[in-house]
Formats: structure tokens, sequence, C-alpha cells
């Protein structure tokens, strides 16, 4: 008690000799199925006694795209319908990290400081592990998602309460290794991680910060110089303020574009040469709602996939896709781009059309769809629910270009764009625009 309500600089002079007596060590127990050896300071993850590098998508569909495209392990995030996605996963020769929730632990008196709901979590964690761990996909288990780890003496019980479900997650299945997630690289949350916790390895969700990551690392590692994981890496998200317009807006790149950026990142910032670094795991594989339903999606709902895809499987294979998605340019709106913050007036008739990065186009085929935009944040998270079509608005449709009608309700808007070839490959455009009467 006396450690958790002393000064900050109490924790730093107890964590310099914590560091000193707990310096990372060689794993000799390789009869484990997953384990984590350390030597000289070079760190590979093993999976049935082979090295295992973890080449992944954080996701639970599309598991046989992952597969074909080089991809080795999925990540999930919840318990649900596990069962299904672990015989998927061994169907497919993939791994999994499996998601163990926790709730945030902002307010700690509706959960952490409650016994009986604290009990029934770890009863239940642990029938649940003991149901699966011997499942031959599950690779690890990860405890929480971006759960912060502070200094405060408040938190008391939440440490309690992860150290517990940590120490049971080893006792009971000692053959795979536990981690939890940060977002970035934060000094608060890697100091208590290390000196807190007995987690075999951190994982990261890391977007537009991994450009200085290992920037980020190397002012941590005098705390922590352990093994970690890249758990989500992808485009930035849709929360930079320099990507808005006028009205709030975020402006979304094509797909063709999010391929690009997808490449040079990883190419320049993933550091595949780290001793320390285990593996990524791109983020997301599937489809998913996130400000748009385009945004973070590699793949449609009926498992289309983007170039993104090829990039992946180039990136983890070193060989390039024979069949690609369509190379899409831009999309104007009564010629005006995403960024000229576009005003129309209600029951108007404007005109979309779509740019090709080359002129062949032949057999591509086209879906055009408005939808009101999820714009903002419920509790600082997007909805998760896509938007209904607003349906008819559509009066005239050549495949690139289209004319549509207004809506009548002012407030802010997007037109999107699905181009399909015959590959099963799909490119996507938006553009955002706000109906003003008097604009």
């Amino acid at each position: 008690m006396r450690f958790y309500l002393g000064l900050n600089s109490c924790c730093i002079l107890f964590s310099l000799f914590f560091l000193a007596c707990n310096q990372p060590k060689a794993n000799k127990a390789t009869h484990q199925t997953v384990y984590i050896q350390n030597i000289n300071k070079k760190f590979t993850l093993y999976r049935n006694g082979k090295p295992f590098s973890i080449k992944g998508g954080a996701g639970f569909t599309q598991l046989k795209s992952l597969r074909q495209a080089g991809g080795n392990t999925i990540r999930t995030w919840d318990t649900a319908h596990l069962a299904a996605v672990l015989d998927s996963a061994q169907a497919n020769n993939l791994a999994v990290i499996v998601g163990l929730p926790l709730p945030t632990n902002i307010n700690m008196d509706e959960f952490y400081n409650n016994d009986t709901k604290t009990a029934k979590t770890e009863k239940d964690f642990t029938q649940f592990v003991n149901k699966y761990k011997n499942h031959p996909a599950v690779l690890a288990w990860c405890l929480g998602n971006e759960l912060p780890f502070p200094y405060k003496p408040k938190y008391i019980c939440f440490y309690t309460v992860f150290n517990n479900l940590v120490d049971m997650l080893h006792q009971q299945d000692p053959n795979h290794p536990v981690t939890t997630t940060v977002m970035n690289v934060q000094k608060q949350n890697i100091i208590n991680i290390k000196l807190r916790t007995d987690i075999d390895f951190i994982s990261f969700n890391i977007f537009g910060a991994i450009q200085t990551f290992k920037a980020d690392l190397d002012k941590v590692d005098w705390w922590w110089s352990g093994p970690y994981l890249i758990t989500e890496w992808g485009i930035e998200g849709p929360w930079i303020a320099e990507e808005q317009n006028a009205w709030g807006a975020y402006v979304e790149n094509s797909s063709t574009k999010k391929a690009e950026q997808y490449l040079d990142t990883y190419k320049k910032y993933m550091p595949v040469n780290d001793k320390r670094f285990l593996g990524s795991m791109v983020f997301y594989w599937g489809q998913k709602q996130e400000l748009t339903p385009t945004w973070f999606s590699l793949f449609d709902e009926k498992g289309n996939k983007t170039e993104v895809v090829n990039v992946m499987q180039y990136l983890w294979t070193g060989k390039q896709a024979m069949m690609h998605a369509p190379s899409v340019k831009f999309m104007l709106l009564n010629d005006k781009g995403a960024r000229d913050n576009i005003l129309l007036k209600p029951n108007t008739i404007a005109n979309g059309k779509l740019y090709f990065n080359n002129a062949d186009t032949a057999k591509l085929t086209y879906k055009w769809e408005l939808l009101p935009e999820d714009w903002y944040k419920i509790n600082g998270i997007f909805s998760r629910k896509k938007p209904k079509e607003i349906k008819g608005a559509i009066t005239a449709n050549s495949g690139t270009s289209i004319s549509f009608k207004v809506p009548a309700n002012e407030g802010p808007y997007r037109l999107y764009v699905y181009i399909y070839n015959n590959n099963g490959c799909y490119a996507t455009s938006n553009t955002p625009f706000y109906v003003v009467k008097n604009p």
C-alpha cells in the first residue's frame, strides 16, 4: 500500500532497484507450446518448437484470404463465437491471439472496486481459458485493450484485479503467453506495466505515431527492454484535425491512395530489424464501420478485397499478386474535391464524377451510394452502425458519373462509389458535402 501511495520519485527509486533485479532472461521452458526466448537480447517467439514471426490481420473474418496472402495470425478483441473462429483459423493454418475484454478503468467504481463483479469475471475467464487452452490455434491471450496503466493510488484495485487475472492465465495455461495492448508508446503505461504487472510481452496499437515509434521506444528502453508486438497498424484514423473540412467532416483517401500509404508506412517505419520485434497485425482485416464503412476496411461485406490486401501479400511474401483492384485517382462533386468544403442547396441536382489512374476501365461495375454523415463521436467513439442509405436520390448514372438530387434536410452527407472488377477486387472513393439553404 505504501508503494502505491508514495510520490512519483519513490516509484522511480523503486523501479531502478526493480530493473536491476529483473532484466529479461532467456526462457528455458522449451517444452511449452508457445514461448518467447531471449538470447543476447534477441527475442524470438516459438510455436510448436519453431520460430514464429507474426504476420497478422487484426480481425476474425476472411481467414482464407489471409492465408492466401501469406499471413499467419489473427487477433480477436472478445470471446464472441470463439469456437468457430478458432476452428476456422485451424482449418486455414492460422494462429489466434485471443482477446479477453476488460472494462475501462477510468471509472473504478463500476467494476474494479466491485468485488462481486470482479470475482465473477475471474471465474468466467478461468472456465473459458480451460475450455480453449488446448485448441491448437491458440497463440496467446490478450488481457484488455488499450487500458490506461496510471500511477494514481485509486487504481490499486485495478492492478489487483489485472494481476489476479494474469496469474490465473499463467497458472491455468502455462503453454501460452499473456499480453495486453496500449495505444502508442506512453511512458506512464510502459513503466507501470513493467513495475506492476507480469505479462510476457507488450502489444501496441499504433497508427500515425508509427513514424516516431522507434524514437519513442528508445526513450523508454532504460525502463523496459522486453519483447513487443504491434497488434494494430495502418493508415491514420479519422481523428486528425488537419484532415477535417469546415464543418468537421473527415477527408478519406481513395482505396488506391491508401494502398500506397500502407506500403510506404511499412517500408519506412515498421521495425522489422529490431531484435525485440515479434511481428505486426494490419488493421482492419475485414469490413467495419468507423466513421465510414470504408475507412479501415480491407474487404467489403461480401469478401471482395481492396488493393491493400495485395500490398500485404507483397510485404509478407515478397511476391506480387496476380489480380489487382481498379486504380482510382479521385472523385469530384460539382467539379470540387473532398477538401474543398462543398456546400449544396437542398433539392437541387448535383453531379459526381470518378477519375482513374489508367484508361483501361473495361468490365468494371459501379455502385454509388448517398449516406447521411456519421461525423460525430458518442463518448469519444464513432458509431459502429452504418447510416441508412438515402434511396432514390440518383437521377442519372453512366457508371463513372452520376447526377443526384440533393437531400432536402440541412446537414452533412457523403457520396460514395464502389468500383468492382471481375476478379474479386474493388476500389472505393467518397466525398463529403453539406446541405445548406443559402451556401
